[in-house]
């Protein structure tokens, strides 16, 4: 019989959503608030039924944790509204302890998949100038998205990122697995 400890439950119920939310991400191009915020009442509910107020506080402050670092990239034109609700809701179900670990990962499966992606639409050279374009651009004008070098814009080549928040979630909670 399965003995569910929080350190089972905490990542499982993460990449549970993050899996759901990367469906409807390759789907729709959206991530709907009915994945999202169940997400995050379920992570603060999880957390505060093993923890107690310390695990509510926790639980608040890793989804504040990731959805704040997602929040600037969105800020910035380089993701949409759905990603950094996602990453707040699985920051919210994984936890603090695990909020580094799947940031990390995350962000190591987004870079991944944007590589292939460009390598796959024979893009590779174009991304990397406009990654230099980008930089120059975010040196001189902060945090505003770039005239054309932007999610909305449709020509430019663009990842569902719930992908590569689930591949972070998953990774989390093999990681996490491998301290059973």
């Amino acid at each position: 019989m399965l003995h569910l400890t929080k350190d089972i439950a905490y990542p499982a119920v993460a990449t549970l959503f993050a899996v759901a939310g990367a469906g409807f991400d390759v789907k729709s191009r959206r991530i709907p608030n009915f994945v999202t915020g169940p997400a995050i009442v379920a992570g603060l509910l999880i957390h505060t039924h093993f923890d107690g107020l310390h695990g509510l506080l926790t639980s608040l402050g890793a989804g504040l944790l990731c959805g704040v670092i997602f929040l600037v990239f969105y800020l910035a034109g380089g993701m949409g509204a759905g990603d950094v609700k996602l990453i707040t809701a699985v920051g919210c179900l994984a936890g603090i302890s695990n909020s580094a670990v799947l940031m990390i990962m995350t962000s190591l499966a987004g870079g991944a998949m944007g590589i292939a992606l460009a390598l796959l639409r024979g893009r590779l050279k174009s991304i990397l100038v406009n990654v230099v374009r980008l930089a120059a651009h975010h040196t001189h004008q902060g945090l505003t998205p770039h005239p054309e070098l932007h999610v909305r814009n449709s020509n430019t080549l663009r990842l569902p990122y719930g992908l590569a928040i689930a591949a972070g979630s998953c990774s989390t909670f093999f990681l996490q697995g491998t301290r059973w």
